[in-house]
C-alpha cells in the first residue's frame, strides 16, 4: 500500500430522493438502505481503506454531520473529517481538501469518489483504482472513470470519448475527453448509448494534487485563489472560521463545470466494475437481489405480502401486510409512511408535497 496515496471521499450531500427514508438530518450516505448491516459511507470507507491508508482517508462534509461521520467513521483522523459550513458543490468541496492536503503531503496522488456508490465487483474495483492512482503518479492528466451504459439514463452525466487520442493504462486503453454533457433527455441519450462513443460519468477521479491544482488555478483563479489565501490556517485552529469565510464568497458549481470540461487534461478510464450511484428507488431496485414476485423487500419485522414487482421497506420491528398492488412504493418509517406507483413521475411529485411547508418538518 503506497502511503503516498490518498482518497477523498465526499460526503455532503442532502439528498432527497430516498424520502422518507433519507432525511436532511440523516441522508442517504449515512444509512443502511441495502440492507447489508452497513452504511453507504462505511462501505465507502472501507471500501478505500483496502486501497489506501486510513489514515490517508479526508471525508469532506457538512458541519451539519460532523458527529454522523465520528460515530459511522471512528477510525478516521479527525483533522481529516473537513467540514463545510455551505453546500457549495464538488468544485469547492475538491478544492477544499486539495489545497489542505498540498500543506501536509504536496506529492500525493489522490482518488476522489462520492460517499455513497454501489460497487459489486470489489476486486476490479480495487485493481482499477490502484492502476488510475499509479498512473495519476507520474502523468498531469486529470482522470475521470467512466461506465459502460446499459441504458438510456437521463440522471447520468455522458462523456464522449476521442477515439484517436488513445492513453496506456497499465495495458488498459483510456482516451481524451472529447465532450460533456449532463443529464440529456431520453430521445438524446439513446443517441449517445447507440453511437458506442459514450460512457456515463462515475463522479470518480484520480489525480495527483500538483495537477489539479494548476488547473483549478489556471480554469478558476477566483476559487483557488480562495483557498490559497488560507493556506497558513489548515491545520490549525483557525481552519474553521477561515473556511466559513472562504465559503460566504464561494460560487456554487461542480468540478465538471468548473475544471473537467474546459481542461485540456481530461482523461476518461473505462471500467467495468459494477457500479451506480443508486439515486433513486426505482435505480436500487434495479440493482438488488428480489424476491419469487419480484419484489425488493427489506424488513426488520415480518411480512404477509401479495405484491408484484414492488418495493417494501420498513425500519421498525413490526408486521407488515400489504395486498393486491403491483409496481408500488412502500415504505414505512416511525414517523411517516409513503405509499405510491413505482415510478419516477409519481414519486417526483411526493417529494414536491413534502416541501410544502405542513410537510417540512419530515424533510
Amino acid at each position: 500500500m503506497n502511503k503516498n496515496h490518498y482518497c477523498i471521499i465526499m460526503a455532503g450531500g442532502v439528498g432527497s430522493r430516498f424520502w422518507p427514508v433519507s432525511r436532511n438530518n440523516r441522508p442517504k450516505q449515512f444509512l443502511d438502505i441495502l440492507g447489508l448491516g452497513k452504511t453507504f459511507l462505511q462501505l465507502t470507507f472501507e471500501r478505500f481503506s483496502r486501497i489506501v491508508p486510513k489514515e490517508n482517508i479526508l471525508i469532506v462534509t457538512s458541519e451539519n454531520y460532523k458527529d454522523l461521520v465520528k460515530e459511522q467513521i471512528p477510525e478516521v483522523l479527525p483533522e481529516h473529517i473537513l467540514l463545510e459550513p455551505f453546500r457549495r458543490n464538488t468544485a469547492p468541496c475538491i478544492a477544499y481538501a486539495t489545497y489542505k492536503l498540498l500543506q501536509k503531503s504536496p506529492d500525493a496522488t489522490v482518488v476522489v469518489a462520492p460517499s455513497d456508490h454501489m460497487i459489486t465487483n470489489e476486486e476490479l474495483f480495487h485493481s482499477t483504482i490502484v492502476n488510475a492512482l499509479n498512473y495519476s503518479e507520474t502523468h498531469d492528466d486529470l482522470m475521470t472513470l467512466g461506465i459502460q451504459p446499459t441504458r438510456p439514463e437521463t440522471a447520468y452525466g455522458y462523456i464522449q470519448l476521442n477515439k484517436g487520442e488513445l492513453v496506456d493504462i497499465d495495458g488498459n486503453v483510456a482516451y481524451k475527453i472529447k465532450t460533456f454533457t449532463e443529464k440529456p433527455d431520453q430521445q438524446l441519450a439513446r443517441v449517445f448509448v447507440d453511437s458506442g462513443e459514450f460512457l456515463w460519468n462515475s463522479g470518480i477521479f484520480a489525480w495527483n494534487l500538483k495537477a489539479i491544482k494548476k488547473e483549478l488555478e489556471i480554469l478558476q483563479p477566483e476559487i483557488s485563489g480562495l483557498f490559497r489565501s488560507i493556506s497558513d490556517d489548515y491545520y490549525t485552529s483557525k481552519e474553521n472560521a477561515s473556511i466559513r469565510g472562504v465559503y460566504q464568497e464561494c460560487v456554487n458549481i461542480s468540478i465538471d463545470y468548473a475544471v473537467m470540461e474546459k481542461t485540456s487534461k481530461a482523461v476518461v478510464y473505462p471500467v467495468s466494475f459494477g457500479w451506480s450511484d443508486l439515486g433513486t428507488w426505482e435505480s436500487l431496485y434495479s440493482y438488488v437481489e428480489k424476491d419469487e414476485g419480484n419484489n425488493y423487500v427489506n424488513s426488520k419485522g415480518e411480512t404477509v405480502l401479495e405484491v408484484k414487482d414492488s418495493i417494501v421497506i420498513s425500519e421498525e420491528k413490526k408486521l407488515v401486510v400489504v395486498k393486491g398492488l403491483e409496481n408500488y412504493m412502500i415504505v414505512n418509517t416511525k414517523d411517516a409512511l409513503m405509499i405510491c406507483p413505482r415510478n419516477g413521475k409519481a414519486f417526483k411529485s411526493v417529494l414536491t408535497d413534502i416541501t410544502t411547508q405542513e410537510l417540512s418538518k419530515y424533510q
